[in-house]
């Protein structure tokens, strides 16, 4: 039974740590749509993020602890991109090329994160990914897809003359 295979699934990553590395992706159809190739200098990571909004930073200077403004607020990155910048920050060696959702509970996501070896020859022999080789620190500076859509930089037209660049 399917959902048997995912709970079972999902109790084993509970208990693996934040960043785990895969052999193959869970979603192998998804994986090859957004460029993975089953080849050398591709790697696949399965990230755990925590469910929920995020606290704020305790301001400086007295106020009433309603002005603080700790609660209720929400990061303005989405979590798949924290997802993306914590194995690009773990693995400087490598890019992030995609990623995309694999399963969540009720206080956990966990996404996989498609990463390429640039400095990798069969990365640079490869006429469709070698591109990634003079692109470094997507991730962190926002050029993956999912920070580009969290940015905003999917619209288009009326309305999004202010967007760029953000």
């Amino acid at each position: 039974n399917l959902d048997e295979i995912w709970s079972q699934r999902l109790q084993k990553w509970r208990n693996e740590g934040t960043i785990e590395k895969q052999e193959n992706p869970t979603r192998i159809p998804k994986a090859r749509q957004l460029g993975y190739k089953a080849k050398n200098g591709f790697n696949v990571f399965r990230v755990r993020i925590k469910k929920g909004g995020t606290k704020r930073k305790r301001p400086a200077g007295g106020r009433t602890p309603k002005a603080y403004g700790q609660s209720r607020y929400s990061s303005k990155k989405s979590k798949r991109v924290i997802a993306e910048q914590k194995v690009s920050k773990k693995y400087s060696n490598l890019e992030v090329l995609n990623s995309y959702w694999v399963a969540e509970d009720g206080n956990n996501h966990w996404f996989e994160i498609l990463t390429v070896d640039p400095d990798h020859p069969e990365i640079k022999s490869d006429d469709d990914i070698n591109w990634i080789t003079e692109n470094r620190n997507r991730a962190e500076e926002g050029l993956t897809p999912a920070a580009k859509k969290s940015r905003g930089l999917k619209n288009r037209g009326k309305g999004a003359e202010k967007v760029r660049p953000s």
